[in-house]
């Protein structure tokens, strides 16, 4: 074999190991990746997971939203990615615990028992006013003392929250997407689809609740999503007492 011979055999070896080297670390770095997602989300390979549906207010009990529709879409996806499955089921069905499998409820009280449950087991400090005469106050957030008002199409809240029972640590988590409107319901999903890494840095395994708004969603849709707080510590703690506001938020 000559050295042109040789240094062609030696550059194809070279090049196979560099390659495999390559791959081998796309590979465990893909892995690593999908295994903090799978954490984060409580869906490890081939687990099973919740989607809560809740109904249009004030319609049929199986109609959904088409907003809410396209939020069970985004959850599908990230479930998906995660190699885990999803059983879709109706809120008024969903008579079990939590924590045994992942769950995903969609829809805010009004339209959903399970969200409404959720609320007042896990969340105290949250009261969302369910009531359908029109007033400033119909589909309003109460947080500790705080009030979140809905101006339809121009400033609207969702919270987005991942809650776990108890201490146990193989417990899965139920994700909230409590939204006034069901296009903030969507936005929510669309926010924790975007941002689920830096969240799972920032809160590991933890409970937290987060407030977003939904900005000009006539003009934007879902996409136009500003964080207004965490309130996690304020929606875990009993409402106070005396549960006249001190602040109303209104868009700018």
């Amino acid at each position: 074999m000559n050295d042109d011979v040789r240094n062609i055999v030696l550059g194809l070896i070279a090049a196979g190991v560099s390659a495999g080297l390559g791959w081998l670390a796309r590979t465990y770095l893909w892995k690593r990746k999908l295994r903090r997602k799978q954490a984060f989300f409580g869906l490890p390979d081939n687990s099973e997971s919740l989607l809560v549906v809740n109904r249009e207010a004030g319609g049929p009990e199986l109609t959904v939203m088409r907003h809410d529709v396209f939020a069970l879409l985004e959850l599908a996806a990230l479930i998906k990615d995660c190699n885990a499955n999803a059983q879709v089921i109706a809120h008024d069905t969903a008579q079990q615990g939590f924590g045994e499998r992942t769950e995903f409820c969609v829809g805010g009280p009004a339209s959903n028992r399970r969200m409404a449950a959720h609320l007042a087991s896990l969340l105290p400090g949250v009261r969302v006013n369910v009531n359908a005469e029109p007033g400033p106050d119909r589909g309003a957030f109460q947080i500790g003392s705080e009030r979140y008002r809905l101006e339809s199409g121009k400033s609207e809240y969702v919270l987005l929250a991942r809650l776990t029972a108890g201490q146990r640590g193989d417990a899965r988590p139920v994700f909230l997407f409590c939204g006034q409107r069901a296009i903030t319901n969507q936005a929510a999903t669309r926010y924790l689809a975007r941002n689920h890494e830096r969240l799972a840095r920032k809160h590991g395994d933890n409970t937290f609740v987060l407030l977003l708004k939904v900005v000009n969603s006539q003009a934007y849709g879902p996409d136009v999503v500003e964080l207004v707080a965490d309130v996690t510590r304020t929606a875990q703690a009993p409402l106070p007492k005396l549960e006249a506001p001190r602040a109303s938020h209104r868009a700018s």
